[in-house]
């Protein structure tokens, strides 16, 4: 998908994501865990480099309802945002790592938004259709799991 789509689509999934999380969708024993709470502070520090004024106050996967309700506050000034950040080929931004550019970053989070919705879609679908639980450990695979 090119970056407009995921720009596009960015609303809808973090709707599909926080959706998965009130049905009961369990993420403890995933990457995502950690990821995604992560991936909620980069977005709202790029977003801030930008001019936006993303504050969290929360922990863990609550991160993201309360990056949500921020962005419904004020979607159309974000948005415009991020089509500025899209379109902005040399803003750049400080990291851990050294600098980066925004839009880089940016594009980064939406792909990541993207792949976690297509993620927690089939992990639902999976969970739906009674599925066995799934070990997320490469190395256990082809082992019998049993969920209590």
């Amino acid at each position: 998908m090119e970056v407009s789509g995921y720009y596009e689509q960015f609303k809808r999934n973090v709707d599909i994501i926080l959706d998965a999380l009130r049905a009961g969708l369990e993420l403890r024993t995933t990457p995502l865990e950690t990821a995604l709470p992560l991936e909620v502070y980069v977005l709202c520090e790029v977003l801030n480099q930008g001019g936006d004024r993303f504050r969290l106050t929360t922990d863990g996967l609550a991160r993201l309802a309360e990056f949500r309700d921020q962005y419904l506050q004020h979607e159309t000034e974000t948005e415009a945002i991020m089509r500025r950040i899209l379109e902005d080929k040399r803003s750049y931004m400080r990291t851990p790592e050294g600098r980066v550019l925004t839009k880089e970053m940016l594009i980064r989070c939406l792909e990541f938004f993207n792949e976690t919705a297509r993620l927690v879609n089939v992990m639902r679908i999976q969970q739906a259709l009674g599925s066995p639980y799934q070990h997320p450990h490469p190395h256990l695979q082809g082992l019998a799991v049993v969920k209590k």
